[in-house]
């Protein structure tokens, strides 16, 4: 039997439903560090940027084990959660973006474009959720491909944020102990990578989702 779709208002409706939760607060916490960290990073508080996004790094360790251990998993949180993901791989691309293009390196200055990758990919996903939910549908959560290239992506952006030439935190205590440029942008490379690996594998259940296709498993239960 097929299962009736649900209008637009109705899907926004079944969404925020049993929203008020712990890990549902801790994503928008995290949202609403996005601009705290941008504006700590860009005026030159790096130490205090870190700081910034290793807490956001940990609530988005932390949300997750919350909701699962104390049955507070809601519809809202599974798209809350990748939101705010999102939202901190897209702010984190734009300011390296900017901070690797007026840096001394002419090296860092050639690589800055590979932040614009992780940008596109986040503009495109955002745009296909947006649609998703238009047709009455909810954005899939998300899977352990995901899971990982966020975790790598914080973990390279720490790095990075700490320990990068002319961009990280120890840059201005002592350059000579920071991160060779060859080890950073190999780590870059590492997490874009993971991130284009874990876009790939969204792609056939989104275009099930827009296109109004049921999986294969679903029509074998018809």
């Amino acid at each position: 039997m097929e299962e009736k779709k649900l209008t637009f208002k109705e899907n926004l409706k079944k969404i925020f439903d049993g929203a008020c939760t712990v890990p549902n607060f801790m994503s928008l916490v995290r949202i609403l560090l996005i601009p705290v960290f941008a504006v700590l990073y860009l005026k030159g508080y790096i130490w205090w940027a870190l700081l910034v996004l290793a807490i956001s790094g940990i609530s988005d360790f932390l949300d997750g084990k919350i909701a699962r251990k104390f049955n507070q998993v809601s519809n809202l949180g599974k798209m809350l959660d990748p939101i705010a993901d999102k939202l901190t791989v897209f702010a984190l691309a734009i300011v390296l973006f900017f901070k690797f293009k007026s840096a001394q390196s002419a090296a860092m200055q050639a690589f800055a474009w590979v932040f614009l990758l992780f940008i596109a990919k986040e503009i495109i996903m955002l745009l296909g959720g947006l649609v998703i939910i238009s047709k009455g549908a909810r954005p899939a959560p998300a899977a352990i491909y995901g899971k990982v290239a966020t975790f790598a992506f914080y973990l390279v952006m720490i790095l990075i944020i700490g320990f990068g030439p002319e961009v990280g935190a120890l840059s201005l205590i002592n350059p000579n102990l920071t991160l060779p440029e060859t080890v950073m942008f190999v780590l870059v490379v590492i997490a874009l990578v993971l991130t284009f690996v874990a876009f790939a594998s969204y792609i056939p259940d989104a275009v099930r989702q827009i296109l109004g296709k049921e999986k294969p498993e679903e029509k074998a239960k018809d």
